[in-house]
């Protein structure tokens, strides 16, 4: 199983953010499309970051509510880990483990391609649990 089947189900509609864009913005995106991180592009469309509903929140009990006016660029995570089409589930699921976080963008040939969430990695991974299961019940009564 591996990310691409994901995005195959999924889609790759990400939504984007500029990192000048303020946290208040971040947070309204974050509630209309109903998602738990934005990723952060410059001008170039070139992944910058990314900023989750857990950043935001940080940043306002660290700051109060004027954190909400900062830029998304002051509290979004810089140093992003990202996978490919290729990369297996399992492997993502220990770097968002590992990581404790919950949003891996898609990368491929240095273009943003998706991201998938451990929603998503979930999901599949329950499907494929239940296919497994239906072929062993198959497999036992026809025998």
């Amino acid at each position: 199983m591996t990310v691409a089947s994901i995005l195959a189900n999924k889609g790759t509609d990400i939504v984007t953010v500029n990192p000048d864009e303020s946290l208040l913005a971040v947070a309204q995106l974050l509630d209309k499309n109903k998602i738990g991180a934005v990723v952060a592009v410059d001008a170039d469309g070139k992944l910058a970051g990314i900023m989750s509903e857990r950043d935001v929140v940080r940043a306002v009990a660290r700051g109060g509510p004027e954190a909400l006016g900062e830029a998304v660029a002051t509290h979004m995570t810089k140093k992003v880990v990202t996978c490919k089409n290729e990369d297996r589930i399992s492997s993502v699921m220990l770097k968002m483990t590992e990581g404790k976080f919950r949003h891996v963008p898609v990368v491929n040939g240095g273009k943003l391609a998706g991201i998938i969430s451990i929603g998503d990695v979930v999901k599949r991974r329950i499907a494929d649990i239940e296919t497994e299961w239906q072929a062993m019940q198959d497999y036992i009564a026809a025998g």
